[in-house]
């Protein structure tokens, strides 16, 4: 049977961001809402951008899997509360001068609790010693957000969208991470120290991270 079904203008958009906002609030990615409803990521894909609709019983199929009302698809301005988050009671402890290091001429990245996998967000102490774009290279771009909090000397901020910010110690900048940045040294010390915070829906994070950080140089620990 087909997955499609014919469907009043704008209700396969209304849908998708239903079926989106439902995604989000059970902290899902796309393909984990595959697997717990057994239907097609591709298909899925289409429903979240508006592209396609779904015949009654895939509606069944795909809210049972997600434990939710077909109502609730149809209706965001009363959306049923997605079920509470387990509690894992992971945790994990950074000691000064532990974590996994990557060393370049002109950046130090310190991962912090590596010792925990699938984190929903990943921890970075930054020292930062490039003091220009043309010594730094290409703007950083990844998936979700960031803070960064400057802890010692002071560090420009540049974005692809924005003049240039200098932060001083105690200052933080919250950004999209899809968007062209880098953090300079703009003090006099040789290298300025900040904590970085990124975080986002995509499962493999960390490794898009540590593929980014690498392009310079290998992990020295």
């Amino acid at each position: 049977m087909s997955e499609t079904t014919k469907a009043p203008e704008g209700a396969n958009s209304q849908l998708g961001q239903c079926l989106k906002a439902a995604r989000q609030a059970r902290g899902l990615t796309l393909k984990q809402v595959a697997e717990r409803t057994g239907m097609a990521l591709s298909t899925l894909s289409k429903v979240e951008n508006g592209l396609m609709s779904l015949t009654y019983d895939k509606l069944v199929q795909l809210t049972s899997g997600l434990k939710m009302e077909i109502a609730e698809l149809f209706n965001p301005a009363t959306p049923r509360p997605a079920p509470g988050r387990p509690v894992t009671a992971r945790r994990s402890i950074s000691r000064a001068g532990q974590g996994q290091v990557i060393t370049t001429r002109f950046y130090t990245y310190t991962y912090q609790c590596t010792d925990l996998i699938g984190k929903r967000m990943v921890p970075i102490v930054a020292e930062v010693r490039a003091r220009s774009l043309e010594e730094f290279g290409p703007l950083l771009r990844h998936s979700g957000e960031e803070y960064f909090v400057v802890t010692s000397g002071r560090v420009a901020v540049h974005s692809e969208f924005y003049a240039p910010e200098i932060l001083n110690e105690g200052d933080g900048i919250y950004l999209d991470s899809t968007m062209g940045h880098a953090y300079l040294n703009a003090g006099d010390a040789p290298s300025a120290m900040g904590v970085c915070l990124c975080t986002s829906e995509a499962p493999d994070l960390y490794d898009q991270l540590r593929q980014i950080t690498s392009r310079e140089g290998e992990p020295s620990r």
